[in-house]
């Protein structure tokens, strides 16, 4: 009797060590899923509209992270939200990143940035695309933010730009410009046109829109009275680029555009920036902070210092423009299409 009561115990010693075992096992995945979970950096990205030089930049952005250790579905996982030119739509998505608790939410475009500013001042900021991140509030100066936003500008040469006004049409004395008057970026530029105009001898015909939707009849409106359009980088109207184009061509009035991406899809001649390397400059600023090695507040807002000389010779065909020749071995790229 004795030896079977003392098989019995060791059964069930045996029995409850194996499930000791089995439930250490399981705890010892729950704590490793965690960790890896904790490990994962999450990113929200919001974009205010598509178009291709947003669009680079972002590409940038995430290319930059993997290259640099922050691989997608590994390392990182990022939140890509579009609100498709809508304000409202554009702080929903700033409010949800904060309540989701982002590690880190990169903004393209200034109306994005502003956005996200308002919500948080604590989760860092990267922006992208931003022409004047101190006029548009988020930041108290280029060289030291004081804020939880920094990154990279897309300020604009923009008496350059309209000097190739000149370039292309010598005669030309009358520039229309189309932009978003709630755009903060667009009325930096502006008044940046205004006054590079009044040096460089040319008068400016100003469209102000709310919307994508207004974009034709502004250009419809402004054909008849200029020599020239000059589209600077304002997210709304180069959404919408291919309106402008059509009212330019059948009026054989050049387009002088504010990025290359414009360019590419028709426009005649700019000089400006590489918002794919852009974005991917933003994305090494990003990777500092994620390691540790900067914070937000303390790391100066850079610029991209290469410019390039960007021309589509099929756009000048159809917009009646003789290049000169110098202006085509000058340029650093020239499309056909």
């Amino acid at each position: 009797m004795k030896k079977w009561l003392r098989g019995a115990f060791i059964f069930v010693l045996i029995g409850s060590l194996l499930s000791l075992i089995g439930c250490s096992s399981q705890s010892s995945t729950e704590v490793k899923e965690t960790e890896e979970t904790k490990e994962m950096v999450n990113i929200g990205i919001i974009q205010i509209v598509e178009h291709p030089s947003l669009d680079a930049s972002r590409q940038g952005f995430i290319d930059a992270l993997k290259a640099l250790g922050y691989e997608e579905g590994k390392q990182v996982q990022f939140d890509y939200q579009n609100a498709q030119g809508n304000r409202d739509t554009l702080n929903t998505i700033a409010q949800k990143f904060v309540n989701d608790k982002k590690n880190m939410i990169f903004a393209i475009a200034t109306p994005s940035a502003q956005a996200v500013a308002q919500q948080t001042n604590s989760i860092p900021i990267l922006i992208t695309a931003v022409t004047d991140p101190v006029s548009a509030g988020i930041v108290k100066s280029m060289e030291k933010p004081g804020t939880n936003v920094t990154g990279t500008t897309d300020m604009n040469p923009v008496k350059e730009q309209l000097q190739l006004v000149k370039k292309v049409k010598p005669e030309a004395k009358t520039v229309g410009i189309i932009y978003n008057t709630g755009e903060a970026n667009s009325e930096v530029q502006v008044k940046m046109a205004q006054a590079a105009a009044e040096e460089l001898g040319l008068t400016l015909e100003l469209a102000g829109i709310t919307n994508s939707s207004e974009v034709k009849q502004a250009a419809d409106a402004l054909a008849p009275k200029i020599d020239a359009f000059y589209i600077p980088t304002d997210n709304t109207v180069v959404s919408s680029m291919e309106a402008v184009l059509m009212v330019a061509e059948a009026g054989k009035l050049p387009v002088v555009v504010g990025e290359g991406d414009s360019v590419k899809r028709g426009g005649l001649i700019t000089y400006g920036l590489d918002y794919y390397k852009l974005g991917y400059q933003t994305g090494e600023m990003a990777v500092k902070i994620l390691k540790g090695e900067a914070k937000p507040e303390d790391m100066a807002i850079e610029t991209q210092k290469e410019m390039k000389l960007v021309i589509n010779k099929k756009a000048a065909e159809r917009m009646g423009v003789q290049l000169p020749e110098d202006l085509l071995q000058e340029a650093d790229e020239v499309f056909e299409q």
